[in-house]
């Protein structure tokens, strides 16, 4: 069985695309810059009148509904990376300099695909740099009310989500993942955001969801689903949640060898995962990538195989 990876990759390229923010309802231009090894994910953005870069890392998360937000010391912030993010994992991108000309990542369809897209034109490259990844050592948990989230250690980076919707047209819903860049492709990039026709008016009173439309999130009214192209997986809703959760994940500051398990969880849930997480240094260690000293994790069906 093949080695996680061993090396730091970038871009090839310079890309970029533009798009509309899902709350601010604003323009934005976004371009992807390589960047050099152990650089991580960075933000770039204008804010009175000056350059601010904003690490993708937890520490610079703020609470905010429906997205996830960093914000700066100087008071610029970022919203809605979540997507962006979780492209970069799951293809296995270490290093990028994200430079846009607003507030918000671009929503795209709501989905990780266009990012993904993006990702492959402008090509992937190796960098001569060891993968550092952060190891869990032992279970980490943090619940509210009926909302849970937790990290157990495991050989590879598996992530599992489990919903429970009043309307038939989700339901309960479960989803377990083992994140490799072919598995994400294929399993959940396509997984769009999704909403409820009967909040939309709320959340655009409060100045939120002012970019949503039928082509960028799944609507929900009832029991049915208002998009006239339909799902793109029975389960969407769900792998949606596990996509969120492998962006929101990736503010670890360095892919994480662990298993997420998240009960009805969002991205503040997530957030506080990670805050708890890196609270406890017993919790975790960082370890560099070699050939013998980080290996793959067993298919989904050898892991369920373990368990029964």
């Amino acid at each position: 069985m093949a080695d996680l990876p061993i090396f730091q990759n970038t871009l090839k390229n310079i890309i970029s695309c533009t798009g509309v923010g899902l709350h601010s309802g604003a323009p934005v231009t976004m371009t992807l810059h390589p960047a050099d090894p152990n650089t991580g994910i960075v933000f770039i953005l204008q804010y009175q009148g000056k350059i601010v870069e904003i690490p993708a890392n937890w520490k610079h998360v703020i609470p905010s509904p429906l997205c996830t937000t960093l914000r700066h010391e100087s008071g610029a912030s970022v919203a809605t990376i979540e997507h962006l993010l979780a492209a970069f994992q799951g293809c296995g991108i270490d290093n990028v300099i994200v430079a846009l000309d607003g507030v918000e990542v671009p929503i795209m369809d709501g989905s990780a695909q266009p990012f993904v897209f993006l990702i492959d034109c402008a090509g992937i490259q190796k960098q001569a740099a060891p993968r550092r990844y952060i190891k869990i050592l032992k279970p980490v948990s943090i619940q509210d009310g009926e909302k849970s989230a937790s990290i157990t250690p495991s050989d590879g980076f598996t992530v599992s989500c489990d919903i429970d919707f009043q309307s038939h047209a989700i339901g309960k819903q479960t989803f377990m993942l083992t994140v490799t860049d072919s598995s994400f492709r294929k399993a959940t990039s396509r997984a769009r955001t999704f909403g409820f026709a009967q909040e939309i008016s709320q959340l655009r009173e409060k100045g939120l969801a002012k970019g949503g439309s039928l082509k960028n999130a799944v609507v929900v009214e009832g029991d049915a689903v208002l998009n006239e192209e339909g799902l793109r997986y029975h389960d969407e809703f769900v792998r949606h949640k596990v996509l969120d959760a492998i962006g929101d994940l990736s503010l670890a500051g360095l892919p994480l060898l662990g298993h997420f398990h998240g009960v009805r969880s969002g991205h503040y849930l997530n957030y506080k995962l990670l805050e708890a997480l890196f609270t406890d240094k017993t919790a975790w260690r960082e370890v560099n990538a070699t050939a013998n000293s980080v290996k793959a994790p067993a298919p989904k069906e050898q892991l369920l195989q373990h368990v029964s």
